[in-house]
């Protein structure tokens, strides 16, 4: 008999820049995700640390204007070190709840921000993480690229869990290399709010016969410091990210979502045996697949700096 298992999107504003309120607000929306059912729960893209939406860093191309440095210093010190003292936190809360967490952060690796998507096991804890490939855009001023050995898929209770960041999902060849370790619940942190993200994490679900979470932030300009130059506008109440977090099935079909009103939470009850039924006329790394004409290798070896002897 199938196993219904229910799973959150959280779609909430970050704490720009504060690691520590940022993480308890993190683990009171983990208990309330768990209070509720849940046994996954997915948070947006740089939910700590937060997502500095608009900022230009004072850094036309070619030059660094006066604050630039200290912009960047700022981020930094709201950036969390991987594992520490936060993350802990979170393991903590997802063991109280039960609750397996996919929760975005800034991580510092060195003096370099990655982007960050982690792995909480309510039993094992901090289990893995996902550093974006590819920042987008201005998006590669502050924040370093990851390399193949995060492309982490982790087992958990209720499945195969995976994490592919915000416009990575345009990426075809990683979506397949996620699509061949097994991914049954494809997680889609992102800070992309435009409708079109929709047809994408659609797609996603139909092409990978995987439930697609995606969770993004319902944020407005007073989240962040009153200093914090936003090119968008400065009025309080402007909305900066507006949502549009969603769950899809494994036949693309939405079962949450799409939420564009504010801060909620939004669950569905997902049934792995629904990603066999999907694949039956449809494997892309199975009988769909035509390995003669097309081969895909994926390097996923760690790449220092600097090679240990």
């Amino acid at each position: 008999m199938s196993a219904l298992n229910r799973v959150a999107v959280v779609q909430a504003s970050s704490i720009p820049f504060q690691a520590e309120p940022a993480v308890d607000k993190a683990v009171q929306l983990i208990a309330k995700a768990g209070a509720e059912g849940a046994k996954l729960a997915l948070f947006p893209e740089a939910f700590i640390g937060g997502y500095p939406k608009g900022c230009t860093f004072a850094t036309p191309v070619g030059t660094r204007l006066p604050g630039a440095r200290d912009s960047f210093l700022r981020y930094f010190r709201g950036a969390i070190d991987v594992p520490g003292v936060e993350t802990s936190r979170i393991a903590q809360a997802a063991c109280e709840a039960g609750v397996f967490v996919v929760i975005g952060v800034i991580e510092r690796g060195g003096a370099t921000l990655y982007c960050t998507a982690l792995f909480f096991d309510p039993e094992r804890g901090l289990v893995g993480k996902h550093r974006k490939l590819m920042p987008t855009a201005a998006e590669r001023l502050i924040w370093g690229f990851g390399d193949g050995s995060t492309l982490t898929t982790v087992d958990s209770a209720i499945g195969r869990v995976g994490s592919v960041i915000c416009w990575e999902n345009y990426m075809p060849m990683l979506r397949m290399a996620m699509y061949a370790k097994g991914v049954q619940i494809y997680c889609a942190p992102t800070a992309d709010d435009r409708d079109s993200w929709v047809a994408t994490m659609r797609h996603v679900a139909l092409e990978g016969r995987c439930f697609v979470l995606s969770a993004c932030q319902h944020i407005r300009r007073d989240a962040f410091p009153d200093d914090y130059d936003c090119a968008l506008g400065n009025a309080p109440d402007t909305v900066l990210m507006r949502g549009g977090s969603l769950i899809v099935s494994p036949l693309g079909e939405l079962i949450a979502g799409p939420n564009y009103e504010g801060e909620a939470i939004l669950y569905a009850d997902v049934d792995l045996d629904d990603i066999v039924r999907g694949k039956y006329d449809f494997d892309v790394v199975g009988h769909y697949a035509r390995p003669d004409v097309f081969r895909l290798d994926v390097d996923t070896a760690e790449k220092p700096a600097v090679a240990s002897p």
